[in-house]
């Protein structure tokens, strides 16, 4: 099921599935987690551009929404509250702007039951509000992971990195964020790790011949 989402979301781009170790291993992965008795809560896709975590994302997440009309998770409902099943995705930037102009819509974000983070590490590691230093993305991963709500999660960064709070950012998870919260995406992701390749050049069409791709 989870690759026919996969190639409908691949194909709602106009393209075709490149069913390839990297794509056919990202599936089985995530698929292999979700069957677990007892999965993490989280999920977390590394790798460089144009190599299909998001597309995974985006699959899972068209998944979810099929299921959920299908009242597959009814079993999961509390007395008169319904489990809500549906998975938002939102930019990282996103979640640092709203941190900023609407808290309140920041916090119901930070609270929800499930939720998708594109892009994650991208954003600046502390901002400046009216003079107060904030960190709103590391704020929400540590209030989601100390509550053990569902975050799935992309990221450019590199799954591995130096261990120590004193180096510099190396490009990696750990460089990004430093030890402490390396140590919860740990616990709290399953991490899959993708190819250093790229889709979106094998099949990018050239428009305008005297224009060459980047």
């Amino acid at each position: 099921m989870l690759a026919a989402f996969y190639d409908a979301e691949v194909r709602r781009r106009l393209r075709q599935t490149v069913w390839d170790e990297n794509t056919v291993r990202a599936l089985v992965s995530l698929a292999g987690h979700l069957t677990l008795p007892i999965p993490k809560f989280g999920v977390l896709c590394c790798g460089t551009c144009g190599n299909g975590k998001t597309t995974l994302m985006l699959a899972f997440q068209r998944m979810l929404n099929y299921l959920r009309e299908q009242n597959h998770f009814s079993f999961l409902d509390e007395d008169n509250r319904k489990f809500d099943a549906a998975m938002r995705i939102y930019d990282v930037k996103e979640i640092v702007w709203l941190a900023r102009t609407d808290y309140r819509k920041y916090k119901d974000v930070m609270q929800s039951t499930m939720i998708g983070i594109d892009d994650l590490g991208k954003e600046p590691a502390e901002i400046l509000d009216y003079g107060n230093v904030l960190s709103p993305v590391i704020d929400l991963i540590e209030y989601r992971y100390s509550r053990q709500l569902f975050t799935f999660a992309t990221t450019n960064l590199a799954a591995r990195g130096r261990r120590s709070d004193n180096e510099d950012n190396d490009g990696s998870i750990r460089g990004k964020y430093k030890d402490r919260i390396a140590d919860r995406f740990n616990e709290m992701f399953h991490t899959i790790v993708f190819k250093d390749i790229t889709y979106r050049k094998l099949q990018t069409h050239t428009y305008n011949d005297k224009t060459d791709n980047p």
